[in-house]
């Protein structure tokens, strides 16, 4: 399991090391519910159970916390 970059309510945040090649994303988890938003800009890229509601929450925690995402996006693939 890829460490958590962060941690919000019931939502965990994290990055996969093989996705380097891809442009700079997150994959945030929630019991069996995935999901994976690009950075640049904030845009979903796949939701694997998240209700619609759901997601535009976890929508805003992935834009209100980009800046530190980003930064440790950076920090993790050396970019």
């Amino acid at each position: 399991m890829a460490p958590a970059v962060l941690r919000e309510g019931p939502y965990r945040f994290y990055f996969v090391s093989h996705d380097l090649n891809e442009p700079p994303h997150i994959h945030i988890d929630r019991d069996a519910f995935s999901a994976k938003f690009w950075l640049t800009p904030v845009a979903l890229a796949y939701n694997l159970g998240f209700t619609a509601r759901e997601l535009r929450k976890v929508e805003a925690l992935t834009f209100s916390n980009k800046r530190g995402l980003l930064e440790a996006w950076n920090d993790y693939f050396g970019t």
